[in-house]
């Protein structure tokens, strides 16, 4: 995208504006820096405008941002260059970095397929997603770990399955797991999987990061640091929730320092006492000062990206209190 030199860019905008590799070192700041997530002003349907909520953020004062691919039908049905230039145009003038670019779950659902044919067609709405984000000058893509195509339960989105609670008398917890499952094979896959969309990322430019969910492939940080183990390569790394990682009943300051030199990216949210609803910033538990400390003693200088998408209440009021608390805590 053509701009004038008096269009204000970011360094490390500017260092991609002029061809430099996104994986290039670049002069960033010594701190963490303090993002939110588009989709926490918009829904997860087809077709969504960010540039509504980028208005909101970059009024705000936040330093960066997450946009996301929500569908594969708006690979082409909304993702157009047209849309792309005038998203970075406004990206600019808010002076708001792409944190990363996301694929929404379903998008890359058919990464565990054992189905060569699936895998790769998979592979392919995973490299369009590359591209997207290079336009976008993301340093990154995303993706939610998948789980295995062969479990399924009666919450569609598996992750979300995790409790019952209200159970009827004689109620389980269940999830059908297929008859043959073997994990072995599957981890193999998924292990073979990631590797095929790391070398697309890195083709484009851009790192990969895995955010884990409960029942994915990944669910832990134990289970990213497995995969790493397997691939070996810097440009892979972990997605930090700090909701689902106090839902899976982990310490999130202790989980960054387990994940320390691997971590690329921390979605944040608060969570209630018995660790199982994803409260408003400031309702819950959260020890948001301890992760803001755990973050700076490893020498994490990412971004923080809210995520409270999808929940009833005044949500412009939760991201000011979610960016000035943020900034004192990181100060």
């Amino acid at each position: 995208m053509p701009l004038s030199p008096s269009t204000p860019v970011s360094l490390s905008r500017r260092a991609l504006l002029a061809g430099a590799p996104a994986l290039a070192s670049q002069a960033r700041p010594a701190r963490p820096r303090v993002s939110c997530g588009s989709f926490n002003f918009h829904t997860f349907g087809a077709r969504q405008d960010p540039e509504p909520a980028i208005d909101l953020i970059g009024q705000m004062g936040f330093e960066g941002i997450e946009l996301i691919l929500l569908t594969r039908e708006d690979i082409r049905g909304y993702w157009t260059s047209r849309r792309i230039t005038a998203i970075n145009r406004k990206l600019d003038r808010y002076k708001l970095e792409v944190a990363q670019f996301i694929m929404f779950q379903p998008v890359v659902e058919g990464l565990t397929s054992l189905d060569r044919a699936v895998r790769n067609q998979n592979l392919d709405f995973f490299e369009a997603g590359c591209k997207i984000g290079r336009q976008l000058r993301a340093p990154m893509v995303n993706i939610v770990a998948p789980w295995p195509r062969e479990w399924k339960a009666s919450q569609a989105y598996l992750p979300r399955y995790f409790d019952l609670e209200n159970p009827k008398p004689g109620e389980k917890f269940h999830i059908d797991i297929a008859p043959g499952f073997d994990w072995d094979a599957v981890w193999a896959n998924f292990v073979g999987a990631i590797k095929e969309c790391l070398a697309r990322a890195k083709a484009h430019g851009m790192k990969l990061s895995i955010e884990h969910h409960t029942h994915t492939m990944v669910p832990d940080v134990a289970s990213f640091l497995r995969l790493w183990d397997a691939i070996g390569d810097p440009a892979l790394g972990y997605n930090l929730d700090t909701g689902w990682t106090a839902s899976h009943r982990d310490y999130p300051p202790a989980a960054i320092h387990k994940v320390k030199r691997h971590l690329m990216n921390l979605h944040v949210r608060d969570i209630d006492g018995l660790m199982r609803r994803f409260v408003h910033i400031g309702e819950g538990v959260m020890d948001f000062r301890a992760i803001a400390q755990a973050l700076k003693a490893s020498g994490f200088s990412g971004f923080l990206t809210l995520e409270q998408d999808k929940h009833p209440g005044d949500m412009q009021a939760t991201a000011r209190r979610y960016l000035a608390m943020m900034k004192e805590y990181l100060a």
